[in-house]
């Protein structure tokens, strides 16, 4: 394997070169329009890991003639991006006639006053800001930053794309072409790329490595998915290794397990995985696998991520920690996850049943003479604020939706329910 990665190596330095993203560089599109133009606005990119980011802005800086700085959200504060503020103002602006471009790579990582730390000089025009983010910027770049911004969503590559890939890194890469081996199957390459070019690349450098002293220069699914099983998650940190450690982590935290939970979450701390993707995960689990056993779940859950979100790291492992402790101590029931998607199967099954006459809103004189809303029973005028009504469409009523876990928060639900409605749910 060679010192500089082939994903590296096989960069694109012009736009004609870059695979995918016709529908923003190719010709007449919006983007190639802007740079060939020479007319750029501070922009975010967002898109998927490996589909191009990081080369574009690199791209347009080197098109466009413009002095180019860095930074990456992952270790970076204030303190680094006042530095490199100072760096672009150091710059003879009035000499060269350019403004510089300064790139910030998974920007989502930055919070509020780390983003504020930007608006500054995006507000002046003293720089021309490019963010890549695989997040919705809408949630997650601070609105007046992101106001100042065009927002280009890049996609993940097809399949044609990838395979473009594949051959011009055998036609360009000297160390690929000099090992002579041939792609029988690309299934499992393509597989396990998930439409990331950079894994794409990084996966078959493992490969060929792997069989770079065999006589047997044949590249199969088969063996593609052996060697990569062995090698892949040392090699690349951010791609299976990534989905392997989150499913742990959720999965320790499902089965009640506060050891594993922590020793995953640091595991993910100390990869650089971003923090607010774990917290984003945490509140999922707690509505699908706590729900209803403990509603503060998804209260605690949502705090954690407003603080993880306004504090940032290293001080946000702290409360990542406190929330992963108390989700995976806490009673689980998976009874809402199931509760939607019962009712998610029965809506296709049975399509738009009409809604009960006496639950139909009634605005207009016409509506009430055809008895819309006539039979309906105010809940809050009856005794213990109940009456026996039917509020589930004719062709589905008595349907079982919600099914109470077993916990003792939903014992006392299953309680009150089947004192209420009786017979009616088998309750």
């Amino acid at each position: 394997m060679q010192p500089i990665p082939l994903a590296e190596r096989m960069r694109p330095n012009q736009l004609d070169d870059v695979v995918g993203q016709q529908h923003l560089i190719g010709n007449g599109a919006v983007l190639r329009n802007a740079i060939e133009s020479g007319n750029i606005m501070s922009m975010i990119f967002w898109g998927p890991p490996g589909v191009g980011k990081t080369t574009l802005a690199n791209i347009i800086a080197r098109t466009l003639k413009r002095p180019f700085f860095g930074l990456s959200a992952i270790n970076s504060g204030v303190k680094e991006i006042r530095e490199v503020i100072e760096k672009t103002n150091a710059h003879d602006l009035f000499a060269s006639k350019v403004r510089p471009i300064l790139f910030i790579d998974e920007i989502h990582r930055f919070n509020k006053s780390q983003q504020d730390a930007l608006l500054g000089v995006v507000e002046k025009g003293t720089v021309t800001l490019i963010g890549a983010t695989t997040e919705n910027p809408s949630f997650e770049v601070n609105a007046a930053l992101l106001s100042r911004c065009q927002v280009y969503i890049l996609q993940h590559l097809q399949q044609q794309d990838l395979e473009l890939l594949l051959k011009q890194a055998f036609e360009r890469d000297a160390w690929l072409a000099s090992q002579q081996v041939t792609i029988k199957e690309n299934e499992a390459l393509l597989k396990l790329s998930g439409g990331d070019a950079r894994k794409l690349l990084n996966v078959l450098e493992i490969v060929v490595s792997g069989i770079e002293n065999r006589g047997d220069k044949n590249i199969t699914n088969e063996l593609v998915e052996n060697i990569v099983q062995q090698k892949m998650a040392l090699y690349d940190k951010s791609g299976e290794q990534h989905y392997d450690i989150i499913s742990a982590f959720i999965k320790s935290m499902r089965g009640s397990d506060p050891n594993a939970a922590v020793y995953y979450l640091a595991r993910m701390l100390e990869g650089g995985e971003d923090p607010l993707f774990i917290a984003r995960r945490m509140l999922i689990l707690a509505s699908e696998d706590i729900g209803m056993a403990n509603p503060t779940a998804l209260v605690i859950a949502n705090n954690v991520y407003t603080a993880v979100h306004a504090i940032g790291m290293p001080e946000a492992r702290i409360i990542l920690s406190h929330g992963a402790l108390y989700l995976a101590t806490s009673p689980k029931s998976n009874s809402a996850y199931m509760a939607i998607e019962n009712a998610l199967r029965l809506v296709r099954e049975t399509g738009d049943a009409p809604v009960p006459l006496h639950l139909r809103n009634a605005p207009t004189k016409l509506m009430k003479d055809i008895n819309y809303g006539k039979e309906y029973k105010y809940a809050h005028s009856y005794e213990n604020n109940f009456t026996d009504l039917e509020f589930l469409p004719a062709s589905i009523t008595g349907t079982t939706l919600y099914q109470p876990g077993k916990n003792q928060r939903e014992n006392e639900i299953s309680g009150n329910l089947r004192n209420l409605w009786k017979e009616k749910y088998g309750y």
